[in-house]
């Protein structure tokens, strides 16, 4: 998907080094911040089914200790590329991974919602320059992205170095089914309990999978993945895997959820379209 920018990034790059640089202020801000409403999810229609058919991850579906890795493996590509809606949760520790070309925003969490066609939005958590966490939200649609200013709270349409578009860190047909139709090495390493039965794949994902579902975060190299499927729909409830830049090593950890649901996902509606004089 190709995001469409405007010149309007120093504008927020120089707001958010305002914020990261009140250090007296640190404490009262970071509070406000968790103690508001998320503001991509405010004004949200979700949970009513309409015409989708949601999924029942936790319907007691069996999975076989002597299944073929390879038919499952092939099953949940095909399983994920065709996945309409889904919530995606995404906890990542270690070595800071940076979501702009300053590498000053850091990114620590999200969650976020996809539904087709290229619709998503996220609410990420963030470290700014190593000493202030807040929060961030993101809106994609079609080839429009937009970005929150975390010091008001309003809207702009992403600015450039900022790789934060919320649609591919879930792309069915571009991202997950390429990532498992190609991983390498598999093996079934078991069956565990997540919630129901999950077969527990391990395999080697090549590196363009590896940076498509990392929103390009993570590029040029070939990374080991465990994932966790569902044995009945053979769709991914789980992901984990390691990356290592610069000789750090980052831990990332995806729980997929709500797989078929109905989210509503509009323009926000508080968007800053001009610099204020």
């Amino acid at each position: 998907m190709t995001t469409r920018r405007r010149p309007d990034g120093p504008v927020l790059f120089a707001e958010l080094m305002l914020v990261a640089a009140a250090t007296a202020l640190v404490a009262v801000v970071a509070f406000a911040f968790r103690s508001t409403e998320p503001a991509v999810f405010a004004d949200a229609d979700d949970g009513g089914s309409g015409d989708a058919e949601v999924v029942d991850l936790d319907d007691g579906a069996v999975a076989d200790p002597d299944a073929d890795v390879d038919e499952v493996v092939a099953a949940a590509a095909e399983a994920m590329g065709e996945v309409t809606s889904v919530e995606f949760r995404l906890d990542r520790d270690g070595a800071p991974i940076y979501i702009d070309e300053f590498e000053s925003l850091a990114l620590d969490s999200l969650i976020g919602q996809f539904t087709v066609p290229n619709q998503a939005r996220a609410q990420l958590t963030v470290t700014v320059d190593g000493n202030l966490t807040t929060e961030i939200a993101a809106v994609a649609i079609d080839d429009e992205v937009w970005i929150s200013n975390p010091v008001t709270g309003d809207f702009e349409t992403l600015p450039p170095g900022f790789d934060i578009d919320p649609s591919r860190f879930f792309d069915p047909e571009d991202g997950w089914q390429p990532l498992l139709a190609n991983l390498r090495d598999v093996e079934l390493v078991g069956i565990d309990d997540r919630g129901g039965e999950r077969y527990h794949v391990r395999g080697v994902a090549p590196a363009s999978e590896v940076e498509n579902i990392t929103v390009g975060l993570v590029d040029g190299q070939d990374v080991p993945v465990d994932l966790w499927i569902h044995p009945g729909t053979h769709l991914v409830t789980h992901l984990e895997f390691s990356t290592t830049i610069d000789g750090a090593d980052s831990q990332w950890v995806l729980d997929l959820d709500r797989y078929g649901e109905s989210f509503t996902i509009r323009p926000p509606a508080n968007v800053r379209t001009g610099v204020d004089s």
